[in-house]
């Protein structure tokens, strides 16, 4: 066995293997040489579809926490940061009824946009802030809907300056249908989009009343919201809180939720200190195997204050237990990633999905009308499965790094890569000895045929993207070329 060195970060490997078949029936072995290669995990922060850390941009109000940044700054230098997070009170929104106000949120998506961020929106209709009267628009309640009066601390209070729509009233539910109605209309299915939260009941959109009237409300008033969700957002995923199993109404709620497709959010991690800091884990287990899980923190530096906080290992302990997608930073994101970085890039390596190459191989030399039988090894080190899926492909490049061929193998799915604890999650391949049923054979790819395909060396990249050969995801490897492809090796075509 010869052992060469490529670039940092791959160690290559050539062999002879003898082919039985030849050897038998003429008596000699004809060698067929493979280029193995394992690359190292970079390990660097990557920014993917359907994961990732959120900005709160707006939260509940207009005067934090984006709003303290310079329009020009969007916090690049956060590394994993994918979404931000746009929560407002319907108010802001819709202030006469059928005039809108959409500026307020094209204005701060744009910048975030431009940067290749997704947004993400709660739309709410009961703060408990007094200079914040009505989330749910005056108008509403002007029109003949229902509702109560409070203070915050006191729970429903005649002489309360602040208004609570009573959530199954019927003036107020058609109008906030035609308000999704709008809001879809602009947002449903749009590739812009992570998430909606499903923000309608309760204070702050969280599902329940504790800091509002504190009326209590049954399952069959939230799967009321609920349904007026989904009739509008067909496309784009929804989220329900955890919160909505609060008050008397357990899990119903969120089986109910779960059975039309939407996701679990679960908020204000750590705003309680050591065993209390999350304590509805066993919830997300309803959601995670098959929807990206979204947890958000508590203020940042509240939980601080409470000394609740510590080294925040609580929170990655909290994304491990959730098997969490997407973490929130509840604060002035670069202050808290000045103040938690080695968290930051600890958390980096398990949140969402993270697709580890962990061997690969191929013939050194091939011709034209030959397959090209590839090997590899994957596995995924994150804490979720790669939801969206995609598929491996191989990139060949001529020396001035044009792409002479694209071969994807649509027969293996990264959606199926299994998750578990840090660097202990089965690794599912192509190879020529199986070592668990999860492994498949060596996928046969077929080349180009002339005048496509020149006879040359082409540099070999591998990518994973959609079955048309398009990178979509990010991968911890060295030598990329900007588009999400990674070089590995050589390949000579004859």
């Amino acid at each position: 066995m010869q052992l060469h060195r490529s670039k940092p970060g791959a160690a290559v490997c050539v062999w002879r293997l003898a082919a039985l078949t030849a050897f038998l029936c003429a008596g000699a072995a004809t060698a067929q040489q493979r280029v193995v290669v394992r690359p190292a995990d970079t390990g660097r922060a990557l920014r993917n579809p359907g994961m990732g850390w959120n900005f709160h941009h707006y939260d509940n109000t207009m005067d934090r926490y984006g709003t303290h940044l310079e329009p020009s700054d969007t916090v690049e230098d956060f590394p994993g940061a994918s979404v931000i997070y746009l929560r407002l009170a319907w108010s802001y929104l819709e202030p006469e009824e059928g005039v809108y106000n959409w500026s307020i949120l094209d204005t701060p998506a744009q910048r975030w946009l431009a940067k290749g961020f997704q947004i993400a929106l709660r739309i709410s209709c009961a703060e408990s802030s007094p200079q914040q009267p009505y989330a749910t628009p005056k108008w509403v309640r002007d029109a003949g809907a229902k509702g109560h009066t409070f203070s915050r601390g006191k729970g429903a209070d005649p002489a309360g300056e602040s208004w609570e729509p009573k959530y199954d009233d019927p003036v107020f539910l058609e109008k906030l249908d035609r308000f999704l109605a709008a809001l879809a209309q602009r947002y449903d299915g749009s590739p812009e989009v992570a998430f909606i939260d499903a923000g309608s009941f309760g204070v702050w959109g969280e599902g329940h009343t504790g800091a509002s009237s504190r009326l209590p409300y049954d399952a069959r008033t939230l799967k009321l919201h609920l349904d007026l969700y989904r009739k509008h957002f067909r496309r784009t995923l929804l989220a329900a809180n955890d919160d909505f199993a609060n008050q008397g109404r357990g899990l119903e709620i969120l089986h109910y939720a779960r059975d039309l497709g939407m996701t679990l959010r679960d908020d204000s991690i750590l705003v309680e200190c050591g065993d209390r800091a999350y304590h509805k884990a066993y919830l997300a287990d309803l959601f995670w195997p098959r929807l990206p899980v979204i947890l958000e923190m508590e203020h940042y530096g509240h939980s601080v204050q409470r000394g609740c906080w510590g080294d925040g290992s609580l929170y990655l302990k909290a994304i491990e237990d959730h098997h969490a997608s997407y973490a929130t930073v509840h604060w002035q994101p670069r202050e808290f990633l000045e103040k938690n970085r080695e968290l930051v890039d600890r958390i980096n390596l398990r949140l969402g999905y993270r697709l580890q190459l962990l061997e690969a191989s191929w013939p050194e030399e091939i011709g034209r009308t030959q397959p090209l039988l590839l090997g590899y090894r994957w596995r995924n080190a994150g804490v979720a499965p790669c939801y969206a899926g995609g598929y491996p492909a191989i990139t060949l490049k001529d020396a001035k790094g044009g792409i002479a061929a694209v071969l994807v193998d649509e027969g293996f799915d990264v959606r199926v890569l299994p998750v578990g604890p840090p660097g202990k999650a089965l690794a599912v391949g192509r190879t020529e000895k199986s070592t668990h049923q999860a492994d498949r054979p060596l996928a046969a790819l077929r080349l180009p045929p002339d005048p496509i395909l020149k006879p040359g060396e082409y540099d070999v990249f591998v990518s994973v993207g959609t079955r048309t050969g398009t990178p979509r995801i990010e991968l911890p490897l060295p030598d990329g070329d900007g588009h999400r492809r990674y070089r590995l090796g050589k390949l000579r075509v004859r």
